[in-house]
């Protein structure tokens, strides 16, 4: 029997080590993970922070794009959930979304192809007339051992998905962004500390940093402000679906907190950087790993 997990951000909550239990590695939906990830804090209501904005979340059926939309939506945003083909996991987030009474529209296609971003800005802008929020959240990995392993297909795809998808995006929304824009791209700690066996992946990871960086100058004197979120390991579907065996049971235990992290963990990073709380920050980055220390 599948484990229930309250949606709440207390300690007593978040899965140790024996919770993690072996995974269906052909399953990439969140709701037959083992332990359920955390995408709500259920204690927190809200405060109004980005009443009536609307925002652009790509990955945003699950996992920490899960987490950014629920946010977002208590904090009186409506939201955009661009997805692939998780048609369950993206109908779920739908539904909590307008529990909390955010609109939503959902829409689901390969962000590889510069198509699709024309069509997501054109239906946010048909639907919500503005766009004032861009989560450049979706990525894929394929763990390989060694770079020989790794196939011409594999490599254009990765970087599709993971870095030419918010060039495609940001590039489509741009004409319609106002001052007062944020755009927020997920890189990854592997920007920072690399990974034997995600060669292609931590190097659409770094561009992401770059690309945020410079970004962030090129747009400054439009007063569009864009950031980015470094997370560690956290507890998404990516993980059970890309790695399998020991590799999940022991996901996450060598940070110094001893543990993966939540999605719901980075969502209040992605609510700031939404915000007028960080209007003097554009180009940064935060650093959500669970303790392990990185230059940035």
């Amino acid at each position: 029997m599948k484990k229930e997990m309250k949606n709440e951000m207390k300690d007593e909550n978040m899965p140790r080590d024996e919770d993690i239990k072996e995974q269906d590695q052909n399953n990439d939906d969140e709701s037959q993970m083992d332990p359920q990830p955390i995408y709500d804090n259920t204690t927190h209501k809200g405060y109004g922070r980005l009443k009536d904005k609307v925002a652009i979340v790509t990955g945003g059926d699950s996992g920490i794009g899960r987490a950014i939309s629920v946010a977002y939506a208590k904090e009186g945003a409506n939201v955009v959930v661009v997805y692939y083909d998780s048609n369950d996991d993206a109908e779920k987030t739908r539904e909590i979304i307008e529990s909390y009474g955010g609109k939503c529209i959902l829409m689901n296609g390969d962000l590889g192809k510069s198509s699709f971003s024309e069509e997501i800005v054109e239906k946010t802008l048909k639907e919500f007339k503005k766009i004032d929020i861009i989560v450049n959240n979706a990525a894929e990995q394929h763990p390989q051992e060694s770079l020989l392993d790794i196939t011409d297909d594999q490599l254009e795809r990765t970087f599709r998905t993971n870095i030419f998808s918010m060039f495609y995006l940001v590039r489509t929304a741009l004409p319609h962004l106002k001052e007062g824009a944020a755009i927020i791209n997920t890189t990854s700690v592997t920007s920072f500390r690399g990974n034997p066996v995600l060669l292609d992946y931590s190097s659409t990871k770094g561009a992401i940093s770059s690309f945020t960086r410079s970004l962030a100058i090129n747009l400054a004197d439009k007063r569009i402000r864009v950031n980015q979120v470094s997370p560690g390991p956290i507890w998404t579907p990516l993980i059970p679906s890309t790695f399998s065996g020991d590799d999940v049971k022991n996901f996450g235990k060598d940070v110094p907190m001893g543990r993966p992290g939540q999605p719901v963990e980075l969502a209040e990073a992605y609510v700031f950087l939404a915000s007028d709380g960080s209007t003097y920050m554009t180009g940064q980055t935060l650093h959500i790993n669970g303790g392990d220390i990185v230059n940035s």
